[in-house]
Protein backbone atom coordinates (compact mmCIF):
# COMPACT_ATOMS: atom_id res chain seq x y z
CA UNK A 1 0.00 0.00 0.00
CA UNK A 2 2.80 2.41 0.89
CA UNK A 3 4.34 1.91 -2.57
CA UNK A 4 1.28 3.57 -4.08
CA UNK A 5 1.90 6.74 -2.08
CA UNK A 6 4.69 7.63 -4.49
CA UNK A 7 1.95 8.71 -6.87
CA UNK A 8 0.97 11.55 -4.53
CA UNK A 9 1.99 15.05 -5.63
CA UNK A 10 3.78 17.68 -3.54
CA UNK A 11 0.52 19.55 -3.05
CA UNK A 12 -1.00 16.39 -1.54
CA UNK A 13 1.69 16.31 1.16
CA UNK A 14 0.98 19.99 1.86
CA UNK A 15 -2.69 19.07 2.24
CA UNK A 16 -1.74 16.38 4.78
CA UNK A 17 -0.16 19.00 7.05
CA UNK A 18 -3.22 21.23 6.66
CA UNK A 19 -5.46 18.25 7.53
CA UNK A 20 -3.35 17.50 10.60
CA UNK A 21 -3.73 21.07 11.85
CA UNK A 22 -7.48 21.10 11.18
CA UNK A 23 -7.99 17.77 12.98
CA UNK A 24 -6.06 19.00 16.02
CA UNK A 25 -8.28 22.11 16.03
CA UNK A 26 -11.40 19.97 15.64
CA UNK A 27 -10.42 17.65 18.53
CA UNK A 28 -9.59 20.63 20.75
CA UNK A 29 -12.98 22.20 20.06
CA UNK A 30 -14.81 18.89 20.61
CA UNK A 31 -13.07 18.37 23.96
CA UNK A 32 -13.62 22.01 24.97
CA UNK A 33 -17.41 21.64 24.71
CA UNK A 34 -17.80 19.48 27.86
CA UNK A 35 -15.88 22.05 29.93
CA UNK A 36 -18.39 24.79 29.12
CA UNK A 37 -21.21 22.33 29.71
CA UNK A 38 -19.69 21.55 33.14
CA UNK A 39 -19.57 25.26 33.96
CA UNK A 40 -23.25 25.71 33.03
CA UNK A 41 -24.29 22.70 35.16
CA UNK A 42 -22.32 24.03 38.12
CA UNK A 43 -23.91 27.46 37.71
CA UNK A 44 -27.41 25.94 37.60
CA UNK A 45 -26.74 24.00 40.80
CA UNK A 46 -25.30 27.00 42.64
CA UNK A 47 -27.62 29.51 44.32
CA UNK A 48 -26.97 33.20 44.65
CA UNK A 49 -24.75 33.64 41.64
CA UNK A 50 -25.33 37.16 40.26
CA UNK A 51 -25.99 37.58 36.54
CA UNK A 52 -26.66 33.82 36.29
CA UNK A 53 -28.46 34.15 32.94
CA UNK A 54 -25.64 36.19 31.44
CA UNK A 55 -23.05 33.62 32.55
CA UNK A 56 -25.10 30.78 31.07
CA UNK A 57 -25.57 32.67 27.80
CA UNK A 58 -21.86 33.46 27.59
CA UNK A 59 -20.85 29.82 28.18
CA UNK A 60 -23.63 28.66 25.83
CA UNK A 61 -22.24 31.03 23.19
CA UNK A 62 -18.80 29.49 23.65
CA UNK A 63 -20.33 26.02 23.22
CA UNK A 64 -22.06 27.12 20.02
CA UNK A 65 -18.82 28.64 18.70
CA UNK A 66 -16.97 25.37 19.45
CA UNK A 67 -19.65 23.32 17.67
CA UNK A 68 -19.62 25.57 14.59
CA UNK A 69 -15.81 25.62 14.55
CA UNK A 70 -15.70 21.83 14.79
CA UNK A 71 -18.22 21.54 11.94
CA UNK A 72 -16.25 23.89 9.68
CA UNK A 73 -13.01 22.03 10.49
CA UNK A 74 -14.67 18.71 9.63
CA UNK A 75 -15.92 20.10 6.30
CA UNK A 76 -12.46 21.40 5.39
CA UNK A 77 -10.82 18.11 6.41
CA UNK A 78 -13.22 16.17 4.21
CA UNK A 79 -12.61 18.59 1.32
CA UNK A 80 -8.81 18.22 1.46
CA UNK A 81 -8.94 14.44 1.99
CA UNK A 82 -11.28 14.09 -1.00
CA UNK A 83 -8.82 16.12 -3.07
CA UNK A 84 -5.97 13.78 -2.10
CA UNK A 85 -8.03 10.64 -2.73
CA UNK A 86 -9.35 11.82 -6.11
CA UNK A 87 -5.91 12.96 -7.29
CA UNK A 88 -4.26 9.71 -6.18
CA UNK A 89 -6.88 7.59 -7.94
CA UNK A 90 -6.49 9.68 -11.11
CA UNK A 91 -2.70 9.25 -11.00
CA UNK A 92 -3.04 5.51 -10.38
CA UNK A 93 -5.46 5.02 -13.25
CA UNK A 94 -3.14 7.01 -15.54
CA UNK A 95 -0.10 5.00 -14.38
CA UNK A 96 -1.94 1.71 -14.84
CA UNK A 97 -3.18 2.65 -18.30
CA UNK A 98 0.28 3.82 -19.35
CA UNK A 99 1.85 0.64 -18.02
CA UNK A 100 -0.70 -1.57 -19.79
CA UNK A 101 -0.10 0.39 -23.02
CA UNK A 102 3.60 -0.48 -22.78
CA UNK A 103 2.94 -4.22 -22.33
CA UNK A 104 3.95 -6.62 -25.04
CA UNK A 105 1.74 -9.58 -25.89
CA UNK A 106 3.72 -11.59 -23.31
CA UNK A 107 2.59 -9.35 -20.45
CA UNK A 108 -0.93 -9.03 -21.85
CA UNK A 109 -1.27 -12.81 -21.76
CA UNK A 110 -0.10 -12.85 -18.14
CA UNK A 111 -3.08 -10.73 -17.03
CA UNK A 112 -6.51 -11.30 -18.50
CA UNK A 113 -8.26 -8.33 -20.09
CA UNK A 114 -11.07 -8.62 -17.55
CA UNK A 115 -8.62 -8.51 -14.64
CA UNK A 116 -6.85 -5.45 -16.06
CA UNK A 117 -10.18 -3.63 -16.38
CA UNK A 118 -11.05 -4.47 -12.75
CA UNK A 119 -7.63 -3.37 -11.52
CA UNK A 120 -7.88 -0.06 -13.39
CA UNK A 121 -11.37 0.71 -12.06
CA UNK A 122 -12.68 -1.20 -9.04
CA UNK A 123 -9.32 -1.76 -7.33
CA UNK A 124 -8.37 1.90 -7.67
CA UNK A 125 -11.76 2.86 -6.17
CA UNK A 126 -11.05 0.67 -3.13
CA UNK A 127 -7.71 2.43 -2.57
CA UNK A 128 -9.38 5.82 -3.00
CA UNK A 129 -12.01 4.89 -0.40
CA UNK A 130 -9.29 3.91 2.07
CA UNK A 131 -7.47 7.21 1.56
CA UNK A 132 -10.65 9.27 1.79
CA UNK A 133 -12.04 7.58 4.90
CA UNK A 134 -8.94 6.06 6.45
CA UNK A 135 -6.73 9.14 6.46
CA UNK A 136 -9.17 11.06 8.63
CA UNK A 137 -9.56 8.15 11.02
CA UNK A 138 -5.87 7.28 11.29
CA UNK A 139 -4.94 10.88 12.11
CA UNK A 140 -7.93 11.79 14.26
CA UNK A 141 -8.38 8.60 16.30
CA UNK A 142 -4.99 8.56 18.13
CA UNK A 143 -5.13 12.30 18.83
CA UNK A 144 -8.71 12.09 20.10
CA UNK A 145 -8.12 8.97 22.20
CA UNK A 146 -4.97 10.24 23.93
CA UNK A 147 -6.36 13.73 24.52
CA UNK A 148 -9.67 12.41 25.88
CA UNK A 149 -7.90 9.92 28.20
CA UNK A 150 -5.75 12.74 29.57
CA UNK A 151 -8.93 14.74 30.22
CA UNK A 152 -10.67 11.95 32.18
CA UNK A 153 -7.67 11.02 34.34
CA UNK A 154 -8.50 11.78 37.97
CA UNK A 155 -12.25 12.19 37.45
CA UNK A 156 -13.16 8.81 38.97
CA UNK A 157 -11.45 5.43 38.72
CA UNK A 158 -14.80 3.62 38.71
CA UNK A 159 -15.86 5.42 35.55
CA UNK A 160 -12.41 4.79 34.01
CA UNK A 161 -12.80 1.03 34.53
CA UNK A 162 -16.24 1.10 32.89
CA UNK A 163 -14.78 2.92 29.88
CA UNK A 164 -11.86 0.47 29.62
CA UNK A 165 -14.27 -2.50 29.69
CA UNK A 166 -16.36 -0.90 26.90
CA UNK A 167 -13.25 -0.36 24.76
CA UNK A 168 -12.15 -3.97 25.36
CA UNK A 169 -15.55 -5.33 24.30
CA UNK A 170 -15.42 -3.12 21.20
CA UNK A 171 -11.99 -4.45 20.22
CA UNK A 172 -13.07 -8.09 20.72
CA UNK A 173 -16.23 -7.52 18.65
CA UNK A 174 -14.17 -5.96 15.87
CA UNK A 175 -11.61 -8.77 15.85
CA UNK A 176 -14.37 -11.36 15.50
CA UNK A 177 -15.93 -9.41 12.63
CA UNK A 178 -12.61 -8.94 10.81
CA UNK A 179 -11.63 -12.61 11.19
CA UNK A 180 -14.86 -13.72 9.54
CA UNK A 181 -15.05 -10.99 6.90
CA UNK A 182 -11.39 -10.80 5.80
CA UNK A 183 -11.31 -14.08 3.78
CA UNK A 184 -14.45 -13.01 1.92
CA UNK A 185 -13.01 -9.59 1.10
CA UNK A 186 -9.95 -11.28 -0.43
CA UNK A 187 -12.20 -13.34 -2.74
CA UNK A 188 -14.44 -10.46 -3.81
CA UNK A 189 -11.91 -8.86 -6.19
CA UNK A 190 -11.20 -12.15 -7.97
CA UNK A 191 -14.92 -12.81 -8.25
CA UNK A 192 -15.34 -9.32 -9.71
CA UNK A 193 -12.77 -10.29 -12.38
CA UNK A 194 -14.87 -13.36 -13.20
CA UNK A 195 -18.04 -11.28 -13.45
CA UNK A 196 -16.33 -8.82 -15.81
CA UNK A 197 -15.06 -11.74 -17.90
CA UNK A 198 -18.55 -13.23 -18.23
CA UNK A 199 -20.04 -9.82 -19.10
CA UNK A 200 -17.35 -9.08 -21.68
CA UNK A 201 -17.72 -12.51 -23.30
CA UNK A 202 -21.47 -12.04 -23.59
CA UNK A 203 -21.23 -8.56 -25.09
CA UNK A 204 -18.45 -9.26 -27.59
CA UNK A 205 -19.86 -12.63 -28.63
CA UNK A 206 -23.52 -11.61 -28.88
CA UNK A 207 -23.81 -12.63 -32.55
CA UNK A 208 -22.43 -16.12 -31.96
CA UNK A 209 -24.59 -16.53 -28.86
CA UNK A 210 -27.76 -15.66 -30.73
CA UNK A 211 -26.81 -17.71 -33.79
CA UNK A 212 -26.44 -20.80 -31.57
CA UNK A 213 -29.48 -20.10 -29.37
CA UNK A 214 -27.09 -20.01 -26.42
CA UNK A 215 -28.71 -17.11 -24.54
CA UNK A 216 -29.88 -19.36 -21.71
CA UNK A 217 -26.51 -21.12 -21.49
CA UNK A 218 -24.63 -17.79 -21.26
CA UNK A 219 -27.19 -16.39 -18.83
CA UNK A 220 -26.56 -19.38 -16.56
CA UNK A 221 -22.80 -18.79 -16.76
CA UNK A 222 -23.28 -15.15 -15.84
CA UNK A 223 -25.73 -16.09 -13.08
CA UNK A 224 -23.16 -18.46 -11.57
CA UNK A 225 -20.50 -15.72 -11.43
CA UNK A 226 -23.03 -13.18 -10.18
CA UNK A 227 -24.36 -15.51 -7.46
CA UNK A 228 -20.87 -16.26 -6.12
CA UNK A 229 -20.01 -12.57 -5.95
CA UNK A 230 -23.38 -11.72 -4.39
CA UNK A 231 -23.07 -14.43 -1.72
CA UNK A 232 -19.59 -13.26 -0.76
CA UNK A 233 -20.69 -9.63 -0.62
CA UNK A 234 -23.79 -10.47 1.40
CA UNK A 235 -21.83 -12.56 3.90
CA UNK A 236 -19.17 -9.87 4.34
CA UNK A 237 -21.72 -7.06 4.60
CA UNK A 238 -23.94 -8.98 7.03
CA UNK A 239 -20.95 -9.52 9.30
CA UNK A 240 -20.10 -5.84 8.97
CA UNK A 241 -23.72 -4.93 9.76
CA UNK A 242 -23.22 -6.31 13.27
CA UNK A 243 -20.82 -3.45 13.98
CA UNK A 244 -23.28 -0.56 13.79
CA UNK A 245 -25.92 -1.82 16.27
CA UNK A 246 -23.14 -3.34 18.38
CA UNK A 247 -21.41 0.04 18.69
CA UNK A 248 -24.69 1.82 19.43
CA UNK A 249 -25.50 -0.72 22.15
CA UNK A 250 -22.02 -0.38 23.58
CA UNK A 251 -22.15 3.43 23.75
CA UNK A 252 -25.62 3.40 25.30
CA UNK A 253 -24.52 0.77 27.80
CA UNK A 254 -21.45 2.80 28.71
CA UNK A 255 -23.61 5.88 29.35
CA UNK A 256 -25.93 3.86 31.60
CA UNK A 257 -22.94 2.38 33.43
CA UNK A 258 -21.51 5.84 34.10
CA UNK A 259 -24.87 7.10 35.40
CA UNK A 260 -25.38 3.96 37.52
CA UNK A 261 -21.93 4.36 39.08
CA UNK A 262 -22.59 8.08 39.52
CA UNK A 263 -25.71 7.30 41.51
CA UNK A 264 -23.47 5.84 44.20
CA UNK A 265 -20.51 8.25 44.17
CA UNK A 266 -22.05 11.65 43.29
CA UNK A 267 -22.43 13.87 46.34
CA UNK A 268 -22.74 17.46 45.12
CA UNK A 269 -23.09 19.71 42.08
CA UNK A 270 -19.38 19.44 41.27
CA UNK A 271 -19.65 15.64 41.08
CA UNK A 272 -22.69 15.91 38.81
CA UNK A 273 -20.74 18.21 36.52
CA UNK A 274 -17.79 15.81 36.55
CA UNK A 275 -20.10 12.91 35.66
CA UNK A 276 -21.55 14.77 32.68
CA UNK A 277 -18.09 15.79 31.49
CA UNK A 278 -16.78 12.25 31.97
CA UNK A 279 -19.67 10.85 29.91
CA UNK A 280 -18.78 13.16 27.04
CA UNK A 281 -15.10 12.30 27.23
CA UNK A 282 -15.83 8.55 27.48
CA UNK A 283 -17.94 8.77 24.33
CA UNK A 284 -15.03 10.48 22.59
CA UNK A 285 -12.66 7.67 23.66
CA UNK A 286 -15.06 5.03 22.32
CA UNK A 287 -15.57 7.09 19.16
CA UNK A 288 -11.80 7.20 18.59
CA UNK A 289 -11.56 3.41 18.76
CA UNK A 290 -14.60 3.11 16.48
CA UNK A 291 -12.87 5.27 13.89
CA UNK A 292 -9.80 3.04 14.00
CA UNK A 293 -11.89 -0.10 13.73
CA UNK A 294 -13.83 1.22 10.73
CA UNK A 295 -10.47 1.88 9.06
CA UNK A 296 -9.23 -1.62 9.84
CA UNK A 297 -12.44 -3.03 8.36
CA UNK A 298 -11.90 -1.12 5.10
CA UNK A 299 -8.18 -1.91 5.12
CA UNK A 300 -8.23 -5.64 4.14
CA UNK A 301 -10.08 -5.15 0.86
CA UNK A 302 -8.01 -2.05 0.03
CA UNK A 303 -4.77 -3.97 0.72
CA UNK A 304 -5.85 -6.73 -1.65
CA UNK A 305 -6.62 -4.08 -4.29
CA UNK A 306 -3.29 -2.32 -3.68
CA UNK A 307 -1.44 -5.61 -4.13
CA UNK A 308 -3.24 -6.25 -7.43
CA UNK A 309 -2.43 -2.72 -8.64
CA UNK A 310 1.24 -3.15 -7.70
CA UNK A 311 1.38 -6.45 -9.58
CA UNK A 312 0.64 -4.53 -12.78
CA UNK A 313 2.84 -1.52 -12.02
CA UNK A 314 5.80 -3.68 -10.94
CA UNK A 315 5.65 -5.99 -13.95
CA UNK A 316 8.88 -5.76 -15.92
CA UNK A 317 8.38 -5.39 -19.64
CA UNK A 318 9.94 -8.21 -21.62
CA UNK A 319 10.39 -5.88 -24.60
CA UNK A 320 12.48 -2.78 -23.91
CA UNK A 321 12.82 0.03 -26.42
CA UNK A 322 16.29 0.47 -27.88
CA UNK A 323 18.19 3.62 -28.76
CA UNK A 324 18.77 3.22 -32.50
CA UNK A 325 16.87 5.70 -34.66
CA UNK A 326 18.20 4.97 -38.15
CA UNK A 327 19.31 1.94 -40.12
CA UNK A 328 22.90 1.22 -41.12
CA UNK A 329 22.00 0.52 -44.75
CA UNK A 330 21.36 3.34 -47.17
CA UNK A 331 18.63 1.20 -48.75
CA UNK A 332 15.50 1.18 -46.60
CA UNK A 333 13.15 -1.77 -46.32
CA UNK A 334 15.89 -4.45 -46.26
CA UNK A 335 15.01 -7.24 -43.80
CA UNK A 336 16.98 -10.29 -42.68
CA UNK A 337 15.83 -13.25 -40.57
CA UNK A 338 19.04 -14.77 -39.20
CA UNK A 339 18.57 -18.29 -37.74
CA UNK A 340 15.40 -17.21 -35.95
CA UNK A 341 13.83 -19.58 -33.43
CA UNK A 342 10.94 -18.72 -31.14
CA UNK A 343 8.89 -20.26 -28.37
CA UNK A 344 6.18 -18.64 -26.30
CA UNK A 345 6.91 -17.78 -22.65
CA UNK A 346 6.62 -20.82 -20.35
CA UNK A 347 6.26 -23.13 -23.38
CA UNK A 348 8.53 -26.14 -23.91
CA UNK A 349 8.23 -26.53 -27.68
CA UNK A 350 9.57 -24.09 -30.26
CA UNK A 351 6.94 -22.56 -32.55
CA UNK A 352 9.59 -21.48 -35.09
CA UNK A 353 12.88 -23.25 -35.73
CA UNK A 354 15.96 -21.93 -37.56
CA UNK A 355 14.23 -19.57 -39.98
CA UNK A 356 16.66 -17.74 -42.26
CA UNK A 357 15.94 -15.58 -45.32
CA UNK A 358 16.49 -12.04 -46.56
CA UNK A 359 14.19 -9.57 -48.29
CA UNK A 360 15.32 -6.73 -50.54
CA UNK A 361 13.67 -3.35 -50.75
CA UNK A 362 10.41 -3.41 -52.69
CA UNK A 363 10.06 -7.18 -52.71
CA UNK A 364 6.80 -8.91 -51.86
CA UNK A 365 7.22 -11.94 -49.59
CA UNK A 366 4.30 -14.26 -48.91
CA UNK A 367 3.89 -16.94 -46.25
CA UNK A 368 1.68 -19.97 -46.58
CA UNK A 369 1.24 -23.16 -44.63
CA UNK A 370 -1.22 -25.19 -42.62
CA UNK A 371 -2.99 -23.79 -39.57
CA UNK A 372 -0.57 -23.52 -36.65
CA UNK A 373 2.55 -23.60 -38.84
CA UNK A 374 3.78 -20.28 -37.38
CA UNK A 375 3.00 -17.80 -40.19
CA UNK A 376 1.47 -15.04 -38.00
CA UNK A 377 4.00 -15.66 -35.24
CA UNK A 378 6.84 -15.16 -37.73
CA UNK A 379 5.69 -11.78 -39.00
CA UNK A 380 4.81 -10.63 -35.45
CA UNK A 381 8.55 -10.74 -34.73
CA UNK A 382 9.15 -7.84 -37.15
CA UNK A 383 7.23 -5.15 -35.17
CA UNK A 384 8.37 -6.82 -31.90
CA UNK A 385 4.96 -7.95 -30.75
CA UNK A 386 7.19 -10.75 -29.47
CA UNK A 387 10.98 -10.96 -29.30
CA UNK A 388 12.88 -13.82 -30.87
CA UNK A 389 14.12 -16.55 -28.54
CA UNK A 390 17.20 -17.26 -30.64
CA UNK A 391 18.72 -15.58 -33.67
CA UNK A 392 17.93 -12.05 -34.85
CA UNK A 393 15.60 -10.03 -37.06
CA UNK A 394 17.35 -7.12 -38.77
CA UNK A 395 15.77 -4.14 -40.52
CA UNK A 396 18.14 -1.99 -42.58
CA UNK A 397 21.05 -3.81 -40.98
CA UNK A 398 19.97 -3.13 -37.39
CA UNK A 399 18.56 -5.67 -34.93
CA UNK A 400 14.93 -4.76 -34.20
CA UNK A 401 15.78 -5.02 -30.48
CA UNK A 402 18.11 -2.04 -30.86
CA UNK A 403 15.55 0.24 -32.52
CA UNK A 404 13.61 2.88 -30.63
CA UNK A 405 10.18 1.24 -30.48
CA UNK A 406 8.35 4.39 -31.59
CA UNK A 407 10.54 4.79 -34.67
CA UNK A 408 10.39 1.05 -35.43
CA UNK A 409 6.59 1.21 -35.46
CA UNK A 410 6.83 4.27 -37.73
CA UNK A 411 8.64 2.14 -40.32
CA UNK A 412 5.86 -0.46 -40.41
CA UNK A 413 2.29 -0.46 -41.69
CA UNK A 414 0.66 -3.40 -39.91
CA UNK A 415 -2.76 -4.85 -40.72
CA UNK A 416 -4.05 -7.76 -38.62
CA UNK A 417 -6.43 -10.41 -39.92
CA UNK A 418 -9.21 -9.12 -37.73
CA UNK A 419 -9.66 -5.49 -38.67
CA UNK A 420 -9.91 -3.27 -35.60
CA UNK A 421 -11.82 0.00 -35.88
CA UNK A 422 -12.37 2.64 -33.22
CA UNK A 423 -15.40 4.81 -32.54
CA UNK A 424 -15.19 8.01 -34.54
CA UNK A 425 -15.25 8.63 -38.29
CA UNK A 426 -13.77 6.99 -41.37
CA UNK A 427 -11.22 9.80 -41.47
CA UNK A 428 -10.17 9.41 -37.82
CA UNK A 429 -9.73 5.65 -38.33
CA UNK A 430 -7.62 6.00 -41.47
CA UNK A 431 -5.59 8.91 -40.07
CA UNK A 432 -4.98 7.02 -36.83
CA UNK A 433 -2.17 7.72 -34.37
CA UNK A 434 0.59 10.12 -35.34
CA UNK A 435 0.13 10.02 -39.13
CA UNK A 436 -1.12 13.59 -39.59
CA UNK A 437 -2.29 12.60 -43.08
CA UNK A 438 -3.94 15.26 -45.23
CA UNK A 439 -7.29 14.78 -47.00
CA UNK A 440 -5.61 13.88 -50.29
CA UNK A 441 -3.57 11.11 -48.64
CA UNK A 442 -6.66 9.72 -46.92
CA UNK A 443 -8.66 9.64 -50.17
CA UNK A 444 -5.76 8.01 -52.04
CA UNK A 445 -5.33 5.40 -49.28
CA UNK A 446 -9.05 4.57 -49.42
CA UNK A 447 -8.85 4.28 -53.19
CA UNK A 448 -5.88 1.88 -53.10
CA UNK A 449 -7.62 -0.21 -50.41
CA UNK A 450 -10.74 -0.43 -52.64
CA UNK A 451 -12.76 1.31 -49.92
CA UNK A 452 -13.77 4.47 -51.81
CA UNK A 453 -17.00 3.01 -53.19
CA UNK A 454 -18.63 2.04 -49.92
CA UNK A 455 -17.23 5.09 -48.07
CA UNK A 456 -18.78 7.43 -50.65
CA UNK A 457 -22.16 5.79 -50.03
CA UNK A 458 -21.92 6.41 -46.28
CA UNK A 459 -23.67 9.46 -44.87
CA UNK A 460 -20.94 12.07 -44.55
CA UNK A 461 -18.41 10.21 -46.71
CA UNK A 462 -14.99 10.25 -45.05
CA UNK A 463 -16.66 11.97 -42.11
CA UNK A 464 -19.17 9.12 -41.84
CA UNK A 465 -19.62 7.64 -38.38
CA UNK A 466 -17.87 4.44 -37.35
CA UNK A 467 -19.43 2.75 -34.32
CA UNK A 468 -17.39 1.26 -31.49
CA UNK A 469 -15.63 -1.84 -32.79
CA UNK A 470 -16.79 -1.03 -36.32
CA UNK A 471 -20.12 -2.77 -35.77
CA UNK A 472 -21.83 -0.71 -38.49
CA UNK A 473 -19.56 -2.00 -41.29
CA UNK A 474 -18.99 -5.51 -42.64
CA UNK A 475 -15.93 -7.70 -42.09
CA UNK A 476 -14.59 -6.97 -45.57
CA UNK A 477 -15.12 -3.23 -45.10
CA UNK A 478 -13.26 -3.39 -41.79
CA UNK A 479 -10.31 -5.07 -43.48
CA UNK A 480 -10.21 -2.50 -46.29
CA UNK A 481 -10.33 0.43 -43.84
CA UNK A 482 -7.55 -1.22 -41.81
CA UNK A 483 -5.47 -1.62 -44.98
CA UNK A 484 -6.13 2.04 -45.85
CA UNK A 485 -4.89 3.00 -42.38
CA UNK A 486 -1.61 1.13 -42.99
CA UNK A 487 -1.20 2.75 -46.45
CA UNK A 488 -1.78 6.26 -45.03
CA UNK A 489 1.23 5.78 -42.74
CA UNK A 490 3.54 5.71 -45.81
CA UNK A 491 5.78 3.09 -44.17
CA UNK A 492 8.93 1.34 -45.38
CA UNK A 493 7.39 -2.09 -44.73
CA UNK A 494 3.86 -3.44 -45.10
CA UNK A 495 2.70 -6.42 -43.06
CA UNK A 496 -0.60 -8.00 -44.05
CA UNK A 497 -1.49 -10.78 -41.63
CA UNK A 498 -4.15 -12.63 -43.64
CA UNK A 499 -5.71 -9.20 -44.21
CA UNK A 500 -7.42 -10.18 -47.47
CA UNK A 501 -9.31 -13.18 -46.07
CA UNK A 502 -12.70 -11.39 -45.95
CA UNK A 503 -12.39 -10.03 -49.51
CA UNK A 504 -13.84 -11.65 -52.59
CA UNK A 505 -11.41 -12.75 -55.34
CA UNK A 506 -12.21 -9.75 -57.56
CA UNK A 507 -11.64 -7.14 -54.82
CA UNK A 508 -8.56 -9.05 -53.62
CA UNK A 509 -7.01 -8.89 -57.10
CA UNK A 510 -7.84 -5.20 -57.58
CA UNK A 511 -6.40 -4.31 -54.18
CA UNK A 512 -3.13 -6.18 -54.81
CA UNK A 513 -2.75 -4.58 -58.25
CA UNK A 514 -3.33 -1.12 -56.77
CA UNK A 515 -0.81 -1.87 -54.00
CA UNK A 516 1.85 -2.94 -56.49
CA UNK A 517 1.21 0.14 -58.62
CA UNK A 518 1.08 2.82 -55.92
CA UNK A 519 3.46 1.38 -53.32
CA UNK A 520 6.35 0.48 -55.58
CA UNK A 521 9.61 0.27 -53.64
CA UNK A 522 7.94 -0.66 -50.36
CA UNK A 523 8.67 -4.09 -48.89
CA UNK A 524 5.57 -6.21 -48.34
CA UNK A 525 4.91 -9.25 -46.15
CA UNK A 526 1.70 -11.15 -46.83
CA UNK A 527 0.26 -14.03 -44.86
CA UNK A 528 -2.53 -15.78 -46.74
CA UNK A 529 -4.31 -19.07 -47.17
CA UNK A 530 -5.35 -18.46 -50.79
CA UNK A 531 -2.91 -19.33 -53.54
CA UNK A 532 -4.46 -16.65 -55.74
CA UNK A 533 -3.44 -13.97 -53.23
CA UNK A 534 0.25 -14.92 -53.10
CA UNK A 535 1.19 -16.58 -56.39
CA UNK A 536 2.57 -13.33 -57.87
CA UNK A 537 4.85 -12.66 -54.88
CA UNK A 538 8.61 -12.31 -55.43
CA UNK A 539 9.21 -14.94 -52.75
CA UNK A 540 6.85 -17.47 -51.24
CA UNK A 541 7.92 -19.09 -47.96
CA UNK A 542 6.23 -22.37 -47.06
CA UNK A 543 6.05 -23.21 -43.36
CA UNK A 544 5.25 -26.55 -41.79
CA UNK A 545 5.30 -27.12 -38.01
CA UNK A 546 7.43 -24.00 -37.52
CA UNK A 547 10.08 -24.99 -40.08
CA UNK A 548 10.73 -23.44 -43.48
CA UNK A 549 10.22 -26.26 -45.99
CA UNK A 550 10.23 -24.19 -49.16
CA UNK A 551 11.16 -20.79 -50.56
CA UNK A 552 10.89 -19.46 -54.10
CA UNK A 553 8.45 -18.30 -56.73
CA UNK A 554 5.10 -19.94 -57.40
CA UNK A 555 6.25 -21.90 -60.46
CA UNK A 556 9.42 -23.15 -58.75
CA UNK A 557 7.59 -24.30 -55.59
CA UNK A 558 5.10 -26.30 -57.63
CA UNK A 559 8.06 -28.36 -58.85
CA UNK A 560 10.25 -28.46 -55.72
CA UNK A 561 7.90 -28.31 -52.70
CA UNK A 562 5.31 -31.10 -52.30
CA UNK A 563 3.56 -29.34 -49.42
CA UNK A 564 3.04 -26.18 -51.49
CA UNK A 565 1.80 -28.21 -54.44
CA UNK A 566 -0.63 -30.06 -52.17
CA UNK A 567 -2.03 -26.75 -50.85
CA UNK A 568 -2.26 -25.35 -54.38
CA UNK A 569 -4.06 -28.40 -55.78
CA UNK A 570 -6.56 -28.27 -52.92
CA UNK A 571 -7.65 -24.84 -54.18
CA UNK A 572 -7.02 -24.80 -57.94
CA UNK A 573 -6.98 -27.34 -60.74
CA UNK A 574 -3.85 -28.28 -62.72
CA UNK A 575 -5.01 -26.11 -65.61
CA UNK A 576 -5.59 -23.08 -63.35
CA UNK A 577 -2.16 -23.51 -61.76
CA UNK A 578 -0.50 -23.50 -65.17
Amino acid sequence: MFKLLRYLKKIDYAYVFIILGLIVLQVWLDLKLPEYMSTIITLLQTEGVPNLVNEILINGGYMLACAVGSLLSAILVHFFVSQIGARLSANLRLALYGKIESFSLTEMNKFSTDSLITRTTNDVTQVQMLITMGMQSLIKAPILAVWAVIKIIGKGWEWSIATAVAVGVLIILSLVVVLFALPKFKKIQTLTDNLNRATRENLTGIRVIRANNAEEFQTNKFQECNTKLTKNNLFANRIMAIMSPGMSLLMTGLSLAIYWIGAYIVEDAVDIANMMVFTSYAMQVVMAFMLLIVTFIILPRALVSAKRINEVLDTHNSIISGEQTTGENKEEGYIVFDNVSFKYPDANEYVLKDISFSVNKGETVAFIGSTGSGKSTLINLIPRLYDVTEGAVLIDGVNVKDYNSHLLNKKIGYTPQRGVLFSGTVKSNVDFGDNNADDETIKKSLSIAQASNFVSRMEGGVDGRIAQGGTNVSGGQKQRLSIARAIARKPEIFIFDDSFSALDFKTDKKLRMALNKHTDGITKFIVAQRIGTIKDADKIIVLESGEMVGIGKHEDLLKTCPIYKEIALSQLSEEELQ
